[in-house]
């Protein structure tokens, strides 16, 4: 095997579309190269380049092909084709019936010349997001101006052009500690000359040298990083060779909700928030510089703090100027923000949100008339803050900005508070790490919030089809079902859902199954009870499906599956000899001990109570109690018996057997 590495030096690229990058030209490599065999060992990308090291054979092995082509009367296109495809000429066709038919010998082909002559044209078709027009004539695209092609061989340059530059084996280190260009002969040396130059190759140690320098500035000062996975991956993409530094925050801006300084710091910045030794909002910054300064990074870390200066100075304009407007002042303006077309105005969504909120509370908490109005008042500013300054400047920190100002404009009254932190969390959870809302208010008006959603997109006929769900409608409906379950809700559905309610409530149960799968539990076990009598509360659904599942592990729950299934199965093709054979059994025809003993069984397997009064274990524990009986019966009686009469009887106690299992689910829809 022959060692192959190939770099794509360009201007910077943007830090999202780096790992993007990769795993692209990853792609695109196993695709070009999969006839030398080749096997990937790394690759790279950073702020200025794409790179991958590999292993693959020497050469193309020789082969032959034999294949029948298009008919000889096939259009010339079709043939043309046949022959592109294969790398043929006409003259390697021979006839035979009606068909023209390829018999070629391919000759082994040297790696070097099938790389040139295969991997350029795909390399310049990578799909990037966004990228630029570049080159003499304008024709080549790139993400940026490409400047730079690394292609090696065993350490020799494989010579081609993509688009205006040719390959060679020179690149370049950091811009200021290692300018201009210097020759590489290996992946090995590429990385260590690299280093030399001060660029780090591995985005995996570039990361870590980030975390581990930022853990290193912060502790000097007593402080630790807010965790920001996400502003860790992108700094990343943004430091060849990542130095990191610490900044204070003037004490003026510490006045600021923590959201707004934090959020401009990390959008605009990029700035890492710190934390106190108690765990609160520090007055300082970390940030990672991109060189090495003579003067520690005083310089760079003076010019940091008077940018973050300026930004946070726009912050504070904005949060004065919204603190005096309340936000019930604020909602004619919501009139002239148009949510969607079909659907209407910000404001008509506020007034349904607020009512809808209402009717939550009042199911939640029936003797609690002031938590529903508190719920209507929440419901109807919650959207208030879409049209203050902040969240014009800031639109992550909408609901937040809400919450703050309600409890702002409205100091040490414990309504505000409540009416504060409904607004603030309504559009929780937004992801499957947030946590949800608690409390009455606060949970009437995210679903409510949610619900309105669904209701109205469903009533347009605008649902998710396929992988697109362009208004979030996955994730609301998720969102209600966490909401709920994650705060044991007693709530019926259906008197939620308005005139969408089946279709919607099947949209909800789909999630719900998705949201199961994901978590590595039985989805079909959920079918199974869905199937026994649709139950529109979560809650009560959940428990029996958990009730269901913890029989269905022991050995009881096991043997009882096997012998509802092998029933079902019987009655199935006996049914369709004669069926149905649902009346009752005739005890009068029992001619075996193992017969009596199951009806008996049955005849007090009446489950309705059971489940009416939610004692789902004691139910699944009455069910798993037939286990015996059936397994007895299918040993020692023949259920197809001479007898027509006995026969029928018997089938009649296997149908009374599944009936009372079905009492519980339909243990046909749960996989054995």
């Amino acid at each position: 095997m022959a060692e192959f590495f190939i770099e794509l030096f360009s201007e910077e690229i943007p830090a999202r579309m780096q790992a993007g990058a990769g795993t692209q030209l990853e792609g695109i490599c196993a695709q070009a190269l999969k006839p030398l065999n080749i096997d990937v060992k790394q690759v790279f990308y950073g702020p200025r380049r794409i790179a991958l090291a590999a292993e693959v054979a020497d050469a193309v092995a020789a082969s032959a092909v034999a294949e029948r082509g298009p008919r000889l009367t096939a259009p010339d296109q079709a043939l043309a084709g046949f022959l592109r495809k294969h790398g043929a000429a006409k003259e390697d066709l021979v006839q035979e019936g009606d068909f023209w038919v390829l018999n070629k010998q391919f000759p082994a082909q040297p790696a070097a010349g099938f790389i040139a002559a295969t991997l350029p044209d795909l390399l310049a078709k990578l799909p990037w997001p966004k990228s630029m027009r570049w080159g003499s004539g304008g024709e080549f695209t790139w993400v940026r101006p490409l400047r730079r092609v690394v292609c090696l061989l065993d350490g020799a340059v494989v010579p081609f052009k993509l688009g205006p530059v040719e390959s060679g084996n020179q690149t370049e280190g950091h811009r200021v500690h290692g300018p201009g260009p210097f020759a590489v002969a290996s992946a090995v040396m590429w990385e260590e000359k690299l280093r030399e130059h001060h660029v780090i190759a591995s985005p995996r140690e570039r990361r870590e040298k980030i975390s581990e320098g930022l853990a290193a500035c912060v502790a000097r000062e007593n402080l630790s990083v807010a965790p920001d996975e996400g502003l860790l991956d992108e700094v990343t993409g943004l430091a060849e060779w990542p130095v990191a530094l610490i900044g204070k925050i003037d004490p003026e801006f510490m006045e600021l909700p923590p959201e707004v300084r934090e959020l401009s710091m990390k959008i605009n910045q990029k700035y890492f928030a710190l934390r106190d030794t108690a765990g609160k909002p520090a007055p300082y910054f970390a940030f990672i510089a991109n060189l090495e300064a003579d003067d520690g990074g005083a310089a760079i870390v003076a010019g940091n703090e008077r940018v973050l200066r300026a930004r946070l100075a726009d912050a504070r304009h904005f949060w004065a100027l919204d603190i005096k407007a309340p936000l019930l002042t604020l909602l004619p303006k919501l009139e002239k923000i148009t949510f969607h077309a079909k659907i209407g105005t910000q404001y008509q969504r506020a007034v349904r949100i607020s009512e809808l909120a209402q009717l939550i509370a009042t199911k939640l908490a029936p003797q609690d008339a002031e938590a529903a109005n508190l719920a209507r008042l929440a419901g109807m500013v919650c959207k208030a803050d879409l049209v203050t300054g902040m969240v014009g400047e800031f639109p992550e920190l909408q609901g937040i900005m809400g919450g703050y100002y309600v409890m702002r404009q409205n100091p040490g009254q414990p309504q505000a508070e409540a009416v504060g932190a409904a607004v603030r969390s309504h559009y929780q959870p937004k992801g499957p790490s947030d946590d949800v809302p608690t409390g009455t208010v606060a949970v009437a008006v995210a679903l409510a919030d949610k619900l309105d959603t669904l209701r109205e997109f469903f009533a347009i006929g605008e649902k998710p089809s396929g992988s697109g769900d362009p208004f979030a409608l996955r994730r609301c409906a998720l969102g209600v079902i966490r909401i709920i379950l994650e705060n044991d809700l007693r709530l019926n559905l259906h008197q939620l859902l308005g005139k969408a309610g089946a279709e919607l409530f099947a949209f909800v149960i789909e999630r719900l199954r998705v949201k199961l799968r994901g978590e590595g539990k039985r989805f079909d076990v959920l079918d199974a009870v869905l199937a026994a009598g649709e139950d529109d509360d979560l809650v009560r659904l959940m428990k029996r499906v958990e009730a269901l599942e913890g029989m269905l592990v022991t050995e009881d729950g096991e043997n009882l599956l096997a012998a509802y299934k092998r029933a079902a199965n019987i009655l199935r093709i006996e049914n369709a000899k004669d069926g149905p054979h649902d009346a009752a059994p005739d005890t009068a025809c029992f001619t075996q001990d193992e017969e009596r003993a199951l009806s008996g069984l049955l005849a007090r397997a009446d489950l309705t109570p059971l489940l009416e009064a939610e004692a789902f274990e004691l139910a699944m524990s009455r069910l798993a109690g037939l286990r015996p009986a059936i397994d007895a019966f299918f040993e020692n009686v023949t259920v197809n018996a001479e007898s027509p009469e006995l026969r029928r009887n018997r089938l009649r106690l296997l149908a009374r057997f599944t009936g009372a299992v079905n009492q519980v689910a339909d243990f046909s829809r749960i996989e054995g």
